[in-house]
């Protein structure tokens, strides 16, 4: 959200790539820490009060709720995120730089910003049997925070790559964890809730959901019973929770794990859904997975991004343009109309980190970006 300079905390640097399954080598081991049982959130939902509602952070930024105009907000999205790799050991380096290097401040000059973190947060547990497992201690909640991030999805196909003794830990350090995770949960009630924010007054409900069928959704898939990650092919809640997400703030934000990893276009599964999610009540409803970007734009009055792609990852990989990335930036009206778009573009240098980009190559990249549209069929985003 957009608050005060970020101070020099030291924080990690962040790595990107885009391989087959999400992934790379299971590393030797994490830097999470072994946790008990979950305290947890309430099934109902988690909310806060951020500038704008007369709560604590109030005076950091009420004074100015938009220049567009009084409940206008604006909302930063940004790609997949690990600390694996080349970037794990930024946890515990000392720097002055953010996980995300320059371009946080993009992040943190919006009233929120949501990505998503895709690996389990746990020093413990055995490896799903996968080609590639993440892991990584509660350090990087931290991190992620002093980075700009305000919510975080683990609605993925890597959140659970540990176990039930993995799952218990990441679901501690959501209970525990300096910013709001989504997506995941002590059973489905937990996993489809959304957090519940106000921002300048206007109530935004942001949560999180998987499409993609594999191992992690079809085994830890949460239920009425049972831990997990919320699963978009569970439909009738997924869009149960939409409808109660609109009932209760005009701003619902739907962050899925969805599309064909190295495939620019959206599948029929991706154009399905979102149709159904706009029906309910979406204002937007974007996400990763495809380790490329994919085209955005307007499916009636909801917002649709079908790709944001990496953001700090930990690798290479031989798909077309996955070093290409940004945050994508939206104007949001206090009734739930999205009325702006600003793609700020980056590129992943050799560190994983994504940099932003400046004069020509800022312009080749917008124009990329825009051109993705192409075969979504969605229309151009009002500015």
């Amino acid at each position: 959200m957009r608050r005060a300079p970020l101070g020099t905390a030291a924080v990690a640097v962040l790595l990107l790539t885009a391989v087959a399954g999400c992934g790379g080598p299971t590393p030797p081991g994490g830097d999470g820490t072994t946790a008990t049982a979950p305290a947890g959130e309430s099934a109902g939902g988690t909310s806060s009060a951020v500038p704008g509602n007369g709560g604590a952070e109030a005076s950091a930024g009420a004074s100015a709720a938009s220049s567009a105009g009084a409940g206008v907000i604006t909302v930063a999205f940004a790609g997949d995120v690990h600390f694996e790799g080349r970037t794990a050991s930024r946890l515990t380096a000392p720097t002055a730089e953010t996980a995300f290097g320059p371009i946080a401040k993009t992040l943190a000059a919006a009233d929120l910003a949501v990505l998503n973190l895709e690996t389990a947060i746990t020093g413990r547990g055995k490896p799903e049997p996968k080609t590639y497992t993440f892991r990584t201690g509660p350090k990087a909640l931290t991190a992620l925070k002093d980075a700009g991030v305000d919510v975080l999805s683990q609605a993925n196909n890597h959140a659970v790559d540990f176990g039930a003794d993995g799952l218990a830990d990441t679901l501690a350090a959501k209970a525990n964890s300096p910013i709001p995770l989504i997506g995941i949960g002590r059973d489905a009630a937990e996993a489809f809730a959304p957090h519940i924010a106000t921002v300048h007054g206007t109530k935004v409900a942001v949560l999180a959901a998987s499409q993609v069928d594999d191992l992690t959704n079809q085994k830890w898939r949460a239920g009425e019973h049972k831990a997990g990650i919320a699963s978009a092919f569970d439909e009738k809640s997924l869009l149960h929770a939409v409808t109660e997400a609109k009932a209760q703030a005009p701003v619902v934000l739907v962050y899925l794990h969805w599309g064909e990893e190295g495939v620019a276009c959206p599948t029929a599964a991706q154009k399905a859904i979102a149709k159904k999610l706009a029906a309910a009540g979406a204002t937007a409803v974007v996400g990763t997975h495809a380790h490329t970007m994919v085209g955005a734009g307007m499916l009636g009055n909801t917002y649709v991004a079908y790709g944001f792609g990496n953001f700090l990852w930990y690798g290479t990989s031989n798909y077309t343009a996955s070093d290409e990335t940004g945050v994508t930036t939206l104007t949001i009206t206090a009734d739930g109309r999205v009325t702006g778009e600003t793609f700020t573009p980056a590129h992943i240098d050799g560190r994983g980190v994504p940099v932003p980009q400046t004069g020509s190559a800022a312009q080749a990249a917008q124009k990329r970006r825009d051109g993705l549209r192409g075969c979504t069929g969605l229309a151009a985003v009002p500015n």
